[in-house]
């Protein structure tokens, strides 16, 4: 018996006979019907039986004949037919399972002929990525896929890859190169996101495209989000409002280095991306290093000077394009810090890039850019990028581990930053104007390291020296934060102490969402020692009665300006209790204690508007003064804020009910006296003064 095989081909109709009487003819057909189906032919079967000859005109192949047995049967084709319509049902089922599926919440998205899956990834496939070594051209570097990594850190994968361009050689692992797009077998693959630092051999780990694309998926993406709510995670500050603010608690928190975000991944890391500064001196470069390095970056200082890190002309109009680099400014004008690293894909307005996260804080609004690469520094231990940015082209919306996302023709809000620094050894004011990026983690640490590297532009300060200040942080629909002081011999650390870790509260308060409009400092440094000790304190009688008056003389010694005389007087209330009562003379900081131990209910906030009050509250206590204090016995009662301190004993009494939720505290009472000394008294003296009847 014979059957017949049609298929289409190049517009025409091609068809074979077959013999399917014997074992070989049965074979032979089995054989080519696989060949064609895994070919991507449909077939049409028919017996000859049931087919009349083509018209004349149709092209065919030559008939093969075969030798057929007297005693063919006529029920042979069904055999052979089911046979084959089996085995094209088969092909055809497992071609449909070779195909790549769509990966999970990408529908729409996925285009397996531009993507290639993980899943489809083997090793031995030749791979190549793009990323711009020198300017802003983009290159060709050679890979070779090691193996696929399944689950090295919960939910990811890594698609492990080797260098085999000979500059990837030289320079191992180049910071910088995050972002960098690779392709396998013609398709977008993922991003150059891992490495192994000190290893012989140029090995990089690859985030896989569909992790990237996942990136703002979630929802809450593309949101003006400067300052999304975190809940006081990690990537926050967790500070307590219900606790009398500590500057010095505040500080420490800003400025204790976070754990590393790649710590659990086993020897390999994050490919650091550069954080290139300019205009910061070397010290302010180490502490700001040490801050941002858990977060996968690496600072480098830049090589112009105090003059901004501006890219050339050549820069100018280039597009972010895959490959292309990718910056995020995080202070741009006269003090420049931003960070480097390379874009992945763009899709429409959509830019993803890095591979990895930069903050891992979900929603963001930093500013987005454009840049160039200037060379690439070789090292032993890590290799980077030296670059520049060209133009703000967008801005970043999401902010997850395997990616970040921006929006080109977004707009980011930056805050403007002034800080003129009058210095004793500059002939002329220096006026910094800069932006700097809104974010709650981030905008406190940069302000700092701002302002530090503007008050040290000149080197550091002499043993003896005395600063000046007075700052302006100004809130929009509340009242600013303005405040002036001195400060001796510890540079400026209590400015920078106070003026970013009011913003830190602001920008992190669990009352309301803050927008700072601008901050400005006002900063002059004189060559000298303002410090100052109590050398005595006398009293007129340390024993007294209700109604006396009580004089004090206090002589206070300056460094290299010898003593001083204050003289302060009280008069003792007429209905003073007989008894002994203390006398506290002291500076500014003992102050701060005693008022802290007085009334904490000021150093408190239960909302945005007390926040503000007791911000500008405590940065009114001035450090040239100095404090004389008689403690008077506690009458009335404080509730939560509310001061009551003609309170009848027994109302207060039950007011103080332990079973009730309202905070209350007995209410203190006291005289102040103070005098401007135009030094800073650095200790205190407690005297007794008995109150007769």
């Amino acid at each position: 018996m014979k059957t017949r095989l049609i298929w289409p081909c190049h517009g025409s109709i091609e068809c074979i006979w077959l013999s399917t009487n014997m074992v070989k003819g049965k074979v032979l057909c089995f054989l080519l019907v696989l060949g064609l189906i895994k070919s991507g032919v449909c077939l049409a079967i028919e017996p000859r039986s049931t087919v009349r000859r083509p018209p004349t005109g149709v092209p065919r192949t030559a008939d093969i004949q075969a030798d057929v047995s007297a005693a063919a049967h006529r029920d042979e084709w069904s055999d052979a037919a089911s046979s084959l319509e089996l085995l094209a049902g088969a092909e055809l089922q497992a071609g449909q399972q070779d195909k790549p599926k769509t990966p999970k919440a990408l529908e729409g998205v996925w285009d397996s002929n531009k993507y290639i899956s993980v899943d489809e990834v083997r090793p031995g496939m030749e791979a190549h990525c793009l990323t711009c070594y020198t300017g802003t051209e983009i290159e060709k570097f050679g890979l070779d896929v090691i193996s696929v990594v399944r689950s090295i850190s919960p939910g990811r994968d890594v698609i492990l890859v080797r260098g085999t361009d000979e500059r990837f050689i030289h320079t191992g692992p180049v910071g910088g190169c995050s972002g960098s797009p690779v392709y396998i077998d013609g398709r977008l693959a993922g991003a150059l996101a891992f490495a192994w630092f000190f290893s012989k051999d140029p090995l990089y780990g690859v985030t896989p495209i569909e992790e990237m694309l996942k990136v703002g998926r979630a929802g809450g993406s593309g949101q003006d989000t400067g300052q999304a709510r975190t809940s006081q995670s990690s990537i926050g500050f967790a500070f307590d409002f219900f606790k009398p603010i500590d500057f010095v608690e505040i500080e420490r928190q800003i400025a204790t280095p976070r754990p590393s975000k790649d710590s659990g991944l086993s020897g390999i890391s994050f490919l650091p991306c550069p954080l290139i500064t300019s205009g910061l001196p070397a010290g302010v470069c180490e502490q700001l290093g040490a801050w941002v390095e858990p977060f996968g970056l690496m600072v480098v200082p830049g090589i112009s000077g105090a003059a901004p890190a501006l890219a050339s002309q050549e820069a100018a109009g280039v597009q972010l394009e895959p490959g292309a680099v990718l910056a995020v400014p995080l202070v741009s004008g006269d003090i420049v810090m931003f960070v480097l690293g390379t874009a992945t894909e763009v899709i429409g307005d959509e830019v993803y890039g890095f591979g990895h996260s930069l903050l891992s804080y979900g929603p963001v609004d930093l500013p987005m850019a454009t840049g160039q690469v200037h060379t690439v520094m070789s090292s032993m231990y890590r290799s980077f990028k030296l670059g520049g940015v060209s133009e703000i082209v967008g801005a970043l919306r999401a902010d997850e581990s395997a990616a970040v996302l921006g929006k080109i023709g977004a707009k980011a809000k930056m805050i403007p930053l002034t800080i003129r620094v009058n210095r004793y050894n500059d002939p002329e004011i220096r006026v910094y104007n800069c932006r700097i990026v809104n974010n709650q983690m981030l905008t406190p640490m940069l302000l700092r390291s701002a302002v530090a590297g503007a008050a040290f532009c000149l080197g550091n300060y002499p043993p003896e020296h005395m600063i000046e200040y007075k700052v302006d942080i100004a809130v929009d629909g509340a009242e600013s934060i303005t405040f002036e002081n001195v400060s001796t011999d510890v540079g400026v650390n209590e400015m920078i102490m106070e003026s970013t870790g009011s913003v830190a509260l602001l920008m992190n308060n669990p009352y309301k969402k803050v927008d700072i409009e601008s901050f400005d400092f006002d900063i002059r440094v004189v060559p000298k020692s303002v410090v100052s000790h109590i050398w005595s304190v006398d009293l007129s009688d340390s024993e007294v009665k209700a109604g006396d008056q009580i004089d004090i003389e206090v002589v206070v010694e300056s460094f290299l300006s010898g003593k001083q005389r204050y003289q302060f007087s009280f008069e003792v209330p007429q209905d003073l209790t007989p008894k002994e009562y203390k006398l506290v003379v002291c500076g500014s900081k003992g102050y701060m204690r005693f008022l802290k131990r007085a009334e904490p209910h000021k150093f408190t906030a239960q909302s945005f508007p007390d926040l503000v009050e007791a911000l500008n509250h405590i940065l009114q206590i001035k450090r040239d003064k100095l404090y004389c204090l008689l403690t008077l016995p506690p009458g009335g009662v404080t509730v939560e804020k509310a001061e009551l301190p003609d309170l009848p004993a027994t109302k207060a009494l039950v007011l103080q009910d332990m079973k009730r939720t309202l905070r209350t505290q007995p209410y203190q009472h006291w005289l102040e006296k103070s005098l401007e000394t135009g030094t800073v008294v650095v200790d205190e003296e407690v005297l007794s003064i008995t109150v007769e009847e």
